[in-house]
């Protein structure tokens, strides 16, 4: 099964693990923008991302959802479903965006 994966908290991570591990291909991920974090502002990556370019995962990082470029770039990846773990903005998108 083809599947996107969307989520960016660390707990997010074990979700996207069991469903790789399980055999299903992972043909993107969606997760927030890397951002500063700390007192140096260094731009952090999430939990998420970090797994994802560990394991050669697509990653897609849109500023907004509805952002033309990005929903033609989502559907382009043909999924079967999309999974979503924690991702507040995810939940906005609909069906449209799966096979």
């Amino acid at each position: 099964m083809k599947i996107v994966f969307m989520g960016t908290p660390e707990f997010a991570v074990e979700s996207l693990k069991a469903i790789y591990q399980a055999g299903h291909e992972i043909v993107g991920v969606v997760t927030m923008p890397d951002k500063p974090a700390g007192r140096g502002q260094k731009i952090s990556k999430s939990a998420v991302k970090i797994y994802a370019e560990e394991n050669g995962f697509k990653i897609l990082q849109p500023e907004k959802l509805k952002d033309e470029i990005f929903v033609e770039e989502l559907r382009s990846l043909n999924a079967d479903i999309q999974v979503v773990v924690a991702d507040r903005k995810s939940t906005r998108l609909n069906s449209s965006h799966v096979r």
